[in-house]
């Protein structure tokens, strides 16, 4: 045998053996996306693990000090992923890499899929801390000088909700035919007290209050970071919009993991369970008080 016949049949056994194991990797892609959708089904008698992604604040405790015992008995082990900001916990759930997610509140929910294009779905409401007013130097709304500094959450949802507290509050007056989920600083009307905006990402409202005369920090940040609720100039009226939302992919919506948390959500278990944990105080969904 020639050495050019030598070369060309290794060459196919070399081309070969890498179709093989290409067909072989692409198998298991396939295998491990439908592992994916099939892990949100409990198998009897085995134990199913379910990730949940979350940002600092009470949602990541409320998960493994709530839902994960009395979703246990279930055959659901649930663990959490924390993330830093308010984009990834979604995009990680649109692409598969958790199960679910409580990080948000549904006004956010609804713009930022609609935004960035994913398909994901609520099963329904927590009990939710509402986003508050802070300061450093102030104790009370009437002591907020003119000409103040304030920092808000620049993100397009909770910058709306922050301007909609200061309205609740009479720091500020919206313009009438605004979209209330929609406002932005353009949409102020009236500014008595001649306050002056500083836009930030929501993670770094906290840390701001050393350098702005008073901040609106969502709940979630305010918790991680121990602001006792009681220590705020004044908390949110809360809306059904601004209640916190467990979410799963629609593809999964369901599942018998989402039919268990649905179910769980406006059950007595479970209001039991929040009244005797340190969530009591949060906000209630209104499912329970119909």
């Amino acid at each position: 045998m020639s050495v050019r016949t030598v070369w060309n049949t290794s060459r196919k056994l070399i081309a070969a053996t890498a179709a093989g194991i290409m067909l072989a990797a692409g198998l298991g892609a396939c295998g491990s996306s439908n592992a994916s959708t099939a892990s949100l089904d409990s198998t009897k008698g085995k134990t199913t693990k379910i990730v949940v992604g979350v940002c600092p604040g009470p949602y990541g405790d409320m998960v493994k000090k709530v839902f994960a015992p009395l979703l246990k008995d279930d055959g659901y082990e649930l663990t959490t992923k924390e993330f830093t900001d308010y984009v990834q916990p979604n995009k990680a759930l649109a692409s598969g890499s958790i199960q679910a997610n409580l990080f948000q509140h549904g006004n956010y929910l609804k713009k930022f899929t609609a935004d960035n294009h994913l398909d994901l779905t609520s099963l329904g409401q927590t009990p939710t801390l509402g986003l508050g007013i802070y300061s450093n130097k102030y104790k009370k709304i009437s002591e907020i000088p003119d000409g103040a500094t304030v920092a808000i959450a620049n993100d397009a949802s909770n910058l709306a909700r922050s301007l909609g507290v200061l309205e609740q509050n009479k720091l500020v007056t919206l313009n009438g035919d605004v979209d209330a989920t929609k406002a932005t600083i353009d949409d102020v009307k009236s500014n008595p007290k001649n306050l002056k905006f500083k836009t930030l990402d929501a993670a770094q409202l906290v840390r701001s209050l050393d350098n702005v005369d008073f901040a609106l920090v969502p709940g979630n940040y305010s918790w991680a970071a121990n602001l006792k609720p009681s220590s705020a100039l004044a908390l949110e009226k809360q809306t059904s919009g601004v209640m916190e939302v467990f979410v799963v992919r629609t593809k999964d919506k369901n599942s018998d993991f989402a039919k268990k948390v649905k179910a769980l959500l406006t059950s007595q278990e479970y209001k039991d369970a929040i009244a005797k944990s340190e969530f009591k105080d949060f906000g209630k969904p209104a499912s329970w008080k119909e």
